[in-house]
């Protein structure tokens, strides 16, 4: 049974509610998580986690298929999907499992139900108006996000959302996917690369729209390499649900899909919060306002992640997010999350990362631009690793060497933004990054050559 009172209790277990709910008992705060649904959330349980999941899957069919080139042949490769599901479901109670065991290690009481808000700033388990009522010194809002519907549909059957799509157990021999950010572009590289044949739809003339301009175009490039036809500037005209598939119309010609996911638009899970009832301010989208520190117009009440307008919509962002709010509410001093400098992925193949102001944000803010860009394959461990393909690109200031951006297309990616991330983050610029020495042979070293190209003396190029 749940406490009558607690220092600190988070409405959800994502990764922003879970890592708030651990450093408020750190701080010494009596504790508590509200779940609805599953510990994790969203994100451990149906979306961020379970895609990398089936994401690698599609790597190592990959690499199996083109162990040849390296004198490694296989024989009778396929896709088991019930396999791959099964590979997705291991790893997702793993994770979640452990997120458990460090409630436990940390003494934070899990109370499953429905958590609202009150107007004098407790929660109310069961509903706004019928639940039981627990008194809160402060409450953290973490309820992330959900899938919204397009074109007069709705999910279910054939019409998937992106946490519907990755918990697939059959391989779809036709699939559309409706938004070319990064969960969509995810999606169709994923099961493009396991065998469906996937069209992805972008209403605008880019995929991954807030990329860098000429990363995208190498994204899409890369793309049309594994079973995807790239739709950019697509206007859906109709849209229709049936039992054995889903038919959707643009440019004047309909075509049938066996599914689709659609991957286009968000909207905060304030669904029985009682946001309005507790007099909590929001915009029009009906996200939460929040300031520097997360607080809410509500006293001692603080809101985080997707729930928020401000930020990118990620995993990580929603984390730090978090530990700023109980530290505020531990009476710590606390600072603005920088979001421009967050790093953003895309897992696809291959991966896209990057953080800070593209090339033509740059321009258009004024700075005098120096771009330093180099291909993956300059260096030598991606011609070892037989992954060549991709662009290193840094965006910086001439005058005083400033990083203002860095954007990534590559298989490792993911892991080579954080050394720019970090360069910049301890007031570092392009011209340090060129000096560090780094080790060889790696893919990190393209980092360092794309800033001695910024820096005006590239030697491998």
């Amino acid at each position: 049974m749940p406490e009558s009172r607690y220092d600190c209790i988070v409405i959800g277990s994502g990764p922003g509610g879970y890592v708030a709910a651990i450093r408020a008992a750190q701080l010494g705060m009596k504790t508590a998580v509200v779940e609805k649904d599953a510990i994790g959330g969203r994100c451990l349980n149906y979306a961020c986690i379970p895609a990398k999941a089936v994401l690698r899957a599609a790597e190592v069919l990959s690499e199996t298929e083109h162990g040849k080139s390296f004198g490694v042949k296989v024989n009778g490769v396929s896709v088991d999907m019930k396999g791959v599901s099964a590979h997705r479901e291991k790893v997702v109670k793993t994770l979640t499992g452990g997120v458990g065991m460090l409630f436990k290690k940390n003494k934070i009481d899990v109370i499953e139900g429905h958590g609202a808000i009150t107007d004098d700033g407790n929660v109310r388990i069961g509903g706004q108006f019928d639940g039981t009522e627990i008194e809160a010194g402060s409450v953290i809002l973490a309820t992330g996000s959900v899938s919204k519907p397009l074109l007069g549909l709705q999910f279910g059957g054939r019409v998937l959302g992106t946490e519907t799509g990755w918990a697939l157990d059959e391989l779809p021999g036709t699939l559309a996917v409706i938004g070319a950010g990064a969960s969509g572009t995810e999606v169709a590289s994923a099961f493009g690369r396991l065998g469906s044949n996937v069209t992805l739809l972008e209403a605008l003339p880019q995929i991954l729209p807030l990329e860098d301009e000429e990363i995208a175009r190498a994204a899409a490039r890369e793309l049309k390499k594994q079973n995807v036809d790239v739709v950019t500037e697509a206007k859906i005209d109709g849209a229709e649900a049936k039992k054995d598939g889903v038919e959707l119309t643009w440019g004047g010609e309909t075509k049938k899909f066996d599914y689709l996911v659609i991957a286009a638009g968000r909207g905060p899970d304030d669904e029985g919060l009682g946001l309005s009832e507790a007099g909590v301010k929001t915009t029009q989208s009906g996200q939460v306002e929040v300031d520097g520190r997360m607080r809410t117009s509500l006293d001692r009440v603080y809101a985080i992640g997707d729930l928020v307008p401000v930020g990118p919509a990620l995993a990580h962002k929603a984390s730090d997010e978090g530990i700023i709010a109980v530290e505020d509410a531990a009476g710590m001093e606390t600072h603005p999350i920088d979001y421009m400098n967050i790093p953003s992925v895309t897992f696809c193949y291959p991966q896209v990362a990057s953080f800070g102001l593209t090339e033509k944000q740059a321009r258009e803010a004024g700075h005098d631009v120096v771009v330093g860009k180099i291909p993956m394959g300059a260096v030598g461990a991606p011609t070892v690793y037989g992954d060549r393909g991709g662009t290193i690109k840094l965006v910086g200031e001439s005058k005083y060497g400033e990083l203002l951006g860095a954007h990534i297309v590559g298989v490792k990616a993911a892991d080579m933004i954080q050394e720019l991330v970090n360069a910049q983050a301890l007031e570092g610029g392009f011209s340090e990054v060129a000096r560090i020495v780094h080790a060889h042979p790696t893919f990190s070293e393209g980092v360092m050559e794309a800033a001695r190209a910024a820096d005006g003396w590239l030697i491998h190029g």
